[in-house]
Parts: C-alpha cells; structure tokens; sequence
C-alpha cells in the first residue's frame, strides 16, 4: 500500500503544494502559475489539485498533510516583538493581528478547509527552516552533507547550521531574528526601488554595475560580522521590527541619498551601494559555509533559503568555499518547503530509508502538469491561430534555424518546471552570439530593466570549453554564477555579464529530452552549443504554465514564434485580428467595487442558500426577542404580536429571489463597518494597557530579549539549535 504526503506552504507569500508517493517526489507546483497573481499566497488549491491529478488520487486518498511552519512559534516572535519595541510597533500591530486571530493561529482549520473538510486526519508541522533543510538536502545527490538554511526569517531561525546523512538530517546552530540576512537584503532591495520578495534579483543583477564603495560603511556602521559569519544589525537603520517598511529614516541619511521611487532612473548611488551590499553577502555566506565545514567536517554542501537564489554568492561558494560540491535546491524560497516537509515526513518522521542518485532526485524539476496535443490543437484553433504540428525532426530543424536567424521563440514543452531555477520547458530562447539581443527581448518581450541579465544553456559535455566548470561536472539548474573563459567571452555576449560571468545551466539528455535535441541541432548549424534562456513570462507575470497562458504571452510581446510541444507557429503568419483579440484576452480586469462589496469576505458576498436560511432564522429570534423585550416593559401583548408579525415578514422577505442575498450583504457589510471603526479602538487599547508599559519596564530593566545590543567581545552570535526526535511533537502548532 503506497504512502501518498501532500506538503503545503501558503498563507504568506510563494504558496505551493507538493506531493511524495512513497519517497518519490512525484508532483509540485506554485499557486501563482494557476492563479496567474505573482507571488500568491492563497491556500494553494490549484497547485494541490494539479499534483493529486499528476498521482491520479483524491484528496481522500492522502495519508499526511504537512505544513511548512508552526504557527504558534511565529506568533510568539511576533508577540515579542510588540513587547519588546511598543509603542513603535502599532501600525504593524493593529494591521496584523487580526488577521492572526481571524485566520493564522487556527490553521488546522484553515487547511481542512481549503482541502474541503475532506481529509481528516491529523496535520504535521515542522519547523521552518527544517523544511528548507529537508528540501536542501534530501533531493540532493549527496549521501551526506552539510546543511545551511539562510532567509528572511521563519519562526524564529533566520539562518541555521546542520548536517544531513542517508535519511536524517540535524540541524545544530541557528541565527534569530531580526538579525537576518534576507531581510538585510531586502532592505537593500526597496531601498533601490525594486519590490521586496520579487527584486532581489534585480539588486544581485544590478551590482556588477558598480563599485562597492560603501561596504566599510556597511560594515562599520550596520552590522557587527564575526568571523564565523555570524552577526547582528544596528535596527536604527532598519524598520521591519516596529514600521511598515524595511528602512528607516536613517538608512537614507547613512548613503546620502533617499530611496528610489520605482520607475525613477537609476543612479550611480545605486549601482554603487547594490555592489557594496552583494560584496558583504557573498562574505557572510562564505564565511557560514566555512563554519559549516569545519563544524561537520562534510565535502559537500546543500544550500536552501530564498538566500540560496543569490547565485553570485553561490558561485563563490563553489569556488572559493573549502567544499567538494555545492547542490542548491532550485526552488530554494518558501515554495520549494512544500516539498521539503513532504520528504520530511517520509525519511524524519516516518524513518523510510533513502538512497542518494547520481544526479538528483528532483527529476530536473520538472514537476508540474503537462498537455497533450489534442487540448493544445483546440486551443490554438480556438483562437484562429496558424500552426504547423510537426514531427520531432522537423521541429528542432525549424527552430535551430529560426535561432540561428536571430529570432526569439518561446519554448513550451512537457511538464512545468518548480521554482525560479530551473528552466527548459517553460522558456524563452534566443541566439546568444547576437549583440544587442539582452537589449532587444529586455525591451520589448520581458518589459524590464535594461541591466537585467540572460542565462546560458550549455550542452553539457561543451561547458568546460566555454565556462569555468570541471570536466563532468552537471549543474543542471540556474543555481551558480560562473566565469565566462575568455576566449568565450566575446562570443557569447548575450549571456555574458559585465564582470564575464555567467548563470549557467548544463543541459543532457536523460533529464531535458527535446530541449538538449534543440541545442544539438542548434550546435550543428551554428558551432554554437549555447542557448540563451530566460524564463517564458512579461515582467510581473508568473511564469506560464497552460497553453492559454503561453499563447497570451506569445501575442502580446515581439515574440517572432512560439513552439508548443509539436506545434509551431511564427509571428509573421499570424492573422493580425486574432492576435489582437488574443492579446486583450485573459481573466478580466478587476473593476471598483460597491461599497459593500470591498468590506466582504468573497463567502459574504455570496452567501449560500444554507447560509441564507440560517441569516433568515436569525432575523425572526431577533424580532421576537426585541418584540418580547418590549412587551415586557409595556405590558401590551400586540407588541410581542408585532414582534413575531416583523420576523414573520423578515422570513418571506429573505425568500424573495435576490432580495435576500442583498439582505445578508448588508447585514454582514454594516457588521464589517463597525469593525473597521471599533476594531482599531480596541486593538488600540489593548496596545497601550497591556504591551506598552510592558515594553517600558523591559527597557528600565534593561531586558533585551530580541538580541538588539551589539556585543563586540563575543566570538560567535550563533546559538544552539536542535531537531526534535519524537514524531510527535510534529502534531502540535508550536
């Protein structure tokens, strides 16, 4: 009897679920490719429903549902918080915790929900950084290895030290908040102008640009960085612990400048302070890397966290670390722990054995749904659309030569990659020997930043000519910076960055099938063994995952063709009125809403006739126990009469069609009203008399719980961090 694990992340940002049969991680996907709403943090229904179908089982079918995080450890660091820094911490206190008591803190509730109340059994909870430790590491191709989890934060971890062998893996040292190093970063990244949680590429992307002229500053005045990597951060500069921001006045003030506004131009300031910044992460990471081997005395690494997407500081680590080989989970964020605490469950939990493969057990990624050709046929022919259907062959020919002219094709074949590096069936590609190509598909197919760089996609048996790798060494996933070899260097110029780096990805056959065809017969054309890929989406857009969303993509931008799985179709064959109307197409533009509409709940707004029965048995108890009230004073039995006559009325009225819905709308809206103007009023009070004077005698005490002072005699800020070995405590929310 198979062992079905769904493991979930949701609620925060990057929700997706993943599913493991029997040790097998069979299925995974994001919410945002479904929902096409970037970053969605929504339970992830779709992505569940698109995992159960790839298994070909129900919801009933599960045997464990795992999440990501425990909910009663984030909300006591955030209950600390607020004691610890009221009363700067009000915004973020009247902003969130409603929502934490209306929703977060009962998430078995939440998760039965959005599974449809049809999986009753228990729910897991791990820690969360344990979960990015068990994606790290159990996909890896490593028997054992050194763990390291670095992010913005979890509960409490916002980077921990461990090791993983066969089916265990121990973490042994954390860091706490707020010292983080994400959220250092992230700092950085609105500071310049870009969206925190989404730009932090476009800092790491930017920093080549400049010279890091600030980072004594940083150093200096920021952070107290101890030789182990460990360190804390003057929160003067920052604002994540009390505001709504990530900086502080004061951040402005240290480099002179205040922060870009989005869209404003770029500045030298900026490029200078991006490279400053990036400099003192690769050190930081370096330096916890070199920890990490001397702790564990391990040859190899598995590195997880949204830090681990900085592949500049990966690339580094691979070169200049003290380890053998460095694997980076592909979907190292918050997405990837779906995945993470599944395989927890299995090998942690469950005590199954593992067996390390040769390459890895993440199946190049490539875990979402696929489609076959007759619903790709009917979507393009739906859509007046010309097409080819070709044979392999035929198709790879087509295409090769279409590169090998300078077109930009979009690439859309078998099942959907999981995460933000791993890329080949949901691509853009193009030649990377031409020019002005990074200009050209930066401006008018991606509708981004200029500076922003491509990939190289490298047969893998050609990268070491090309690229600083070893002979036979794979990295199949986007995952680690290299240098370009100068003789390359001016050939490749599409993919080849400012400082003659690259983020390489190697390509074979056993993992990326038609894509490493397509780059063979490009090769035998060209000489050139190298395809420009970049993700197959517009600035921000999620990647996409259906034909409908491919084809959409395809009309709206300069593509110059779009390949299908078998079908391929070319721009200029294209009848100008379909492309149109396929272009200004898509889920419809979300207009103002009513009043009453923008203070409901989307299950208020449209109620249910169940729900609308019990909202009508409501008003007649009221009306009778208002008209019993009033008899009571009055002494006058035609008022309960007229009490029982209104709720008599109020009944007939909810069952007239329409007029009832509108009915408990308003009931609810005005309800909503009045915790808009109350809810405040009470949180409000509750801050002052309870939070702010405890806050006061912490500071007269002089308590620092949060870790604030800097303490320059100490040799490490790193403290003790275990994993707990009873499986039971994986039931409990804290």
């Amino acid at each position: 009897m198979s062992t079905r694990i769904l493991g979930i992340s949701a609620f925060y940002h990057d929700a997706a679920a993943a599913l493991v049969i029997d040790g097998e991680l069979v299925a995974a996907a994001q919410e945002e490719r479904f929902s096409r709403s970037k970053n969605d943090e929504a339970f992830p229904r779709r992505a569940v429903a698109a995992c159960l179908a790839e298994a070909g089982i129900r919801i009933e079918d599960l045997d464990h549902v795992a999440f990501y995080e425990k909910p009663l450890l984030k909300f006591d660091r955030i209950l600390e918080t607020h004691l610890s820094r009221a009363p700067f911490t009000f915004p973020q206190f009247r902003r969130g915790l409603p929502t934490w008591l209306g929703r977060k803190l009962f998430l078995p509730r939440e998760l039965a929900s959005g599974l449809d109340g049809r999986y009753r059994r228990a729910f897991v909870f791990t820690d969360h950084h344990e979960a990015h430790a068990a994606a790290a590491f159990f996909p890896s191709p490593f028997e054992e290895a050194a763990i390291l989890t670095v992010d913005g934060v979890g509960e409490w971890s916002t980077t921990t030290l461990g090791f993983g062998q066969k089916n265990r893996i121990e973490l042994s040292h954390e860091l706490r908040f707020p010292h983080s190093l994400g959220l250092l970063y992230s700092a950085f990244t609105q500071w310049a102008g870009f969206e925190v949680n989404t730009g932090e590429y476009m800092l790491m992307g930017l920093a080549p640009y400049g010279e890091p002229r600030y980072e004594a500053l940083i150093r200096e005045r920021m952070i107290d960085l101890k030789p182990d990597g460990s360190f804390r951060l003057d929160m003067r500069y920052f604002d994540w612990l009390g505001g709504l921001t990530m900086i502080s006045p004061a951040f402005e003030r240290l480099f002179g400048a205040p922060a870009r506004a989005p869209g404003a131009p770029i500045e030298q300031v900026h490029k200078d302070v991006a490279a400053s910044i990036q400099r003192v992460t690769e050190d930081i990471l370096l330096r916890l890397a070199r920890t990490i081997a001397g702790k564990t005395g391990a040859k190899k690494l598995c590195l997880g966290g949204g830090c681990a997407l900085n592949s500049v500081a990966v690339g580094r680590i691979r070169r200049e670390g003290p380890f053998e080989r460095v694997w980076v989970q592909p979907a190292a964020g918050d997405a990837g722990s779906a995945a993470g605490v599944a395989l927890f469950v299995w090998h942690q939990l469950l005590d199954k054995p593992r067996e390390a493969r040769g390459g890895d057990a993440q199946r190049a990624s490539l875990l979402g749904p696929a489609h076959d050709a007759a619903s790709i046929r009917d979507a393009i022919a739906e859509r007046g659309l010309c097409a080819h259907e070709l044979d392999e062959e035929a198709l790879v020919g087509r295409v090769a030569e279409a590169l090998s002219e300078g077109r930009v094709m979009g690439f859309f074949q078998g099942r959907m990659e999981f995460g933000p590096r791993a890329l080949g069936s949901r691509s853009i590609l193009a030649d990377p020997r031409v020019a002005g190509m990074k200009d050209t598909i930066n401006r008018k197919i991606k509708f981004r930043e200029g500076f922003r760089p491509f990939a190289p996609s490298v047969l893998y048996e050609d990268a070491p000519q090309l690229f600083d790798v070893a002979p036979g060494e794979e990295l199949p996933y986007m995952t680690h910076v290299v240098p370009v070899r100068k003789e390359a260097a001016p050939v490749l110029p599409a993919v080849t960055h400012v400082d003659v780096s690259a983020r390489i990805q190697t390509v074979d056959e056993a993992r990326h099938g038609l894509y490493f065809r397509l780059i063979q017969a490009f090769r035998a054309r060209t000489g050139c063994p190298v395809l420009l890929n970049t993700s197959f989406n517009v600035r921000g857009e999620p990647i996409v995952c259906a034909p409908e969303d491919a084809l959409r993509c395809f009309a709206r931008t300069d593509l110059d063709g779009l390949v299908i799985e078998r079908f391929l179709l070319l721009r200029d064959e294209q009848p100008p009125a379909a492309l149109a109307a396929l272009a200004a197409s898509g889920p419809a533009v979300k207009r103002a809403s009513p009043v009453l509409d923008r203070v409901l709940r989307p299950e208020d707004a449209h109620p249910s006739r169940r729900t609308l029965m019990q909202f009508a048995l409501l008003l007649v108890a009221l009306a009778v126990v208002s008209g019993g009230m009033v008899w009571r004073g009055s002494g006058d039995p035609g008022d309960l009469a007229a009490g029982a006559l209104a709720g008599a009325a109020l009944l007939a009225a909810t069952q007239i069609p329409g007029l009832g819905r509108v009915m408990y709308r308003a009931w609810m809206a005005l309800g909503a009203l009045l915790g808009i103007v109350v809810g405040p009023l009470v949180l409000g009070a509750i801050y002052l008399v309870v939070f702010a004077p405890i806050s006061l005698a912490r500071s007269l005490l002089g308590h620092d719980p949060l870790g604030l002072r800097f303490d320059r005699n100490a040799e490490s800020y790193l403290s003790d961090k275990s994993t707990h070995r009873d499986p039971r405590r994986y039931l409990r929310l804290y």
